[in-house]
């Protein structure tokens, strides 16, 4: 398991003043603007244990290079590298979040409102992708729990659905026939949603997101895999029923509902056993992958009911 977690950080405390004076600027996501943590929070990650088939010491954070660098997105390319250059088109500023569906209080919230009524939190999260890679990184955001907190779901609430940005103008795939509907959708159980580990993202490494991995808000939920963190998200629904997500539609088989990260259930055309941590040397050896990411213990209980390979 890994997780390092600075609660409700005020915002001195995480930037320097002259960007702290300036946050309407970050808020508004002028890309120039960068936050910059304090004195060591970054420089020297402390790791819990994450098993016995590994030496926690060795891991580092991934480099950003790599992160910026290696992201599926295909609203814009189905090439990790292109979707970086294509991505750069997307306006972000100004950005709303639509929330209907079974909430007290639905409507259309701008980003810049919700950012300030949230503390920042820095948590440093293990990230695992179906393709079997895997990533150590750094995000700055907020418990999505505290938005649905605000919104108040109703009785009738047990699914929450995201959908994300869908502007074919500049988004060349969503133009072209594809395996996958746009825009795209990912969904969760409403108590995964709740669960105090899954996040709102708007930063990595103290920094705003660049723009394709997800910018200028995406979901962050470790324990499984990397598709369900949706990103650039424009529109989060409660629902009665499950709703089926984008990729769940497009390839059933392949992609299950829950995408929990487990050795034990492997992709139709790989094994899920091993993973390749994105940035080591060539000849490092695949690390074990773990239940839910190394997180077990943590949300375990959400599926003590379930059979993981049936509910995969």
């Amino acid at each position: 398991m890994l997780i390092k977690i600075q609660n409700e950080l005020p915002e001195h405390a995480i930037t320097p003043p002259e960007v702290y004076a300036a946050r309407r600027t970050f808020l508004k996501y002028g890309l120039t603007t960068t936050l910059t943590l304090g004195s060591g929070l970054l420089s020297q990650p402390a790791f819990p244990q994450l098993g016995q088939a590994e030496d926690p010491a060795k891991l580092e954070l991934t480099p950003l290079k790599h992160i910026q660098n290696y992201t599926n997105f295909y609203e814009y390319s189905y090439n990790k590298e292109d979707s970086s250059i294509w991505a750069q088109n997307l306006t972000l500023d100004p950005w709303s979040i639509e929330i209907n569906g079974a909430v007290a209080r639905p409507g259309h919230y701008h980003l810049e409102d919700i950012l300030h009524r949230f503390p920042a939190e820095e948590r440093i999260y293990r990230f695992r992708c179906v393709e079997a890679w895997a990533m150590v990184v750094p995000w700055l955001g907020f418990p999505l729990a505290d938005l649905l907190k605000l919104v108040e779901p109703t009785s009738k609430a047990r699914f929450v659905q995201f959908t994300s940005v869908l502007r074919p103008e500049v988004m060349p795939n969503t133009r072209r026939s594809s395996m996958l509907i746009w825009p795209y959708t990912e969904a969760l159980r409403l108590d995964e949603a709740l669960h105090p580990l899954t996040l709102l993202a708007f930063g990595m490494y103290g920094k705003p997101l660049a723009k394709q991995n997800g910018a200028p808000l995406r979901l962050v939920v470790p324990w499984k895999y990397g598709f369900k963190s949706i990103k650039a998200i424009v529109k989060i629904s409660l629902l009665e029923q499950q709703p089926i997500s984008s990729w769940s539609l497009a390839a059933p088989k392949d992609y299950g509902f829950y995408a929990n990260v487990n050795p034990s259930v492997p992709h139709p055309r790989w094994s899920q056993a091993t993973e390749r941590l994105l940035g080591s040397r060539f000849f490092t050896p695949r690390r074990r992958t773990e239940l839910f990411n190394g997180y077990a213990e943590q949300v375990g209980e959400l599926y003590s009911h379930l059979d993981l390979e049936r509910n995969f």
